[in-house]
């Protein structure tokens, strides 16, 4: 699932397990920021969520900015409207949805009760980032599916990979993802009135529906994994038997090449997150000392979490000079100096015409 939803807190930050061997956990109406109030035990966490927060916040603006200039890139660029880009200009809307729930993460990370904004916006932010989650990557999957078909199967690509079924094929994997996710409506809630904490529900918890969903979740990842790890394979070795005299081979290969940077990102940010979650799912309740430990591995696996959804565009930039003079033009179009001159332009012709 998209972060931490298995977290059992009592009036600790989120992220942080119930560890009080010795003590009763006495909730508290309104915990303080940054402090884990276990009745005699108060740890200050305060310089953590410091930096925490400082990094959360560039990361979170940068990612932001990039995406919204690869959807702009490409909706406003016909050239830049291959199926590749179409592809991922709809991984940047997800990309930027789970980027906007950034600051909802942050805010119950300082402070996880009372959730201030209800029951149903605790459900709604739970799935949209559950939904964003395996919609980005059922679009790496298909997107390699189909650089694999372009470069092995050309004649075949070239009568099924069309612009119009790309579209439909990408609408078809946000509904795949939302029902993917939708589960998640049933498992998050605001249960207990006096608490107001937005987490998942007891019936969630014993009714295996926590379980099943982990289960899914750790699918969503391992399968396409192998499916990439098949699929990048299969176009090396026809790269490698295949000789570099055509410029369309070229441009295969380039276009491979990015693509598989972008792979190589998505696993190393994917997989500590899947594994860290998992282990941690699988401890709950064995009674061993993690509260540093869950504390540390929580946030630096949210960190990977969201470095996933805004490290793309960079990759972008760095790997496709085409994606690179298109954002170049898009700027330099829509600047003021820009702006300017073409309406000094319009101004000057507007006078010619009228003398």
């Amino acid at each position: 699932m998209g972060r931490g939803c298995e977290d059992r807190n009592c009036a600790l930050p989120l992220g942080f397990p119930q560890d009080c061997s010795d003590h009763e956990c006495q909730p508290m109406e309104e915990p303080m920021f940054g402090l884990i109030d276990c009745s005699t035990n108060i740890i200050s966490v305060f310089p953590f969520l410091v930096c925490v927060t400082v990094i959360y916040i560039p990361l979170m603006l940068f990612g932001l900015l990039g995406n919204i200039l690869t959807i702009l890139v490409v909706w406003l660029r016909p050239h830049m409207r291959s199926s590749t880009y179409l592809y991922l200009s709809s991984m940047a809307v997800s990309d930027l949805l789970i980027l906007l729930l950034l600051p909802l993460d942050l805010y119950k990370l300082w402070r996880p009760r009372p959730w201030p904004l209800g029951d149903l916006a605790c459900k709604l932010t739970m799935f949209l980032s559950e939904c964003c989650t395996f919609c980005t990557i059922l679009h790496i999957t298909f997107l390699s599916l189909e650089r694999y078909l372009a470069v092995c199967w050309p004649i075949t690509a070239k009568t099924l990979v069309t612009r119009r079924r790309t579209r439909v094929l990408i609408v078809c994997l946000w509904l795949g993802a939302a029902v993917s996710a939708a589960p998640v409506l049933v498992m998050v809630g605001v249960e207990d009135p006096d608490r107001r904490e937005c987490r998942c529900t007891h019936y969630a918890a014993s009714s295996g529906l926590l379980s099943a969903m982990m289960i899914l979740s750790n699918m969503y990842f391992l399968i396409p994994f192998c499916i990439l790890g098949l699929v990048y394979s299969l176009i090396g070795r026809t790269l490698c038997l295949r000789p570099q005299s055509s410029r369309k081979d070229q441009s295969h290969r380039h276009t491979v090449k990015m693509l598989g940077v972008i792979v190589l990102a998505f696993v190393l940010c994917w997989l500590p997150f899947h594994v860290g979650r998992t282990i941690f799912s699988l401890s709950l309740g064995t009674g061993i000392d993690r509260q540093e430990t869950h504390m540390d591995t929580n946030s630096n696996l949210d960190m990977l979490f969201y470095l996933s959804a805004a490290i793309n565009p960079l990759l972008y930039n760095l790997m496709s000079t085409r994606y690179r003079h298109a954002v170049h033009s898009l700027i330099h179009t829509y600047s003021p100096t820009q702006s300017q001159q073409l309406r000094m332009t319009l101004t000057a012709r507007h006078s010619t015409t009228t003398m």
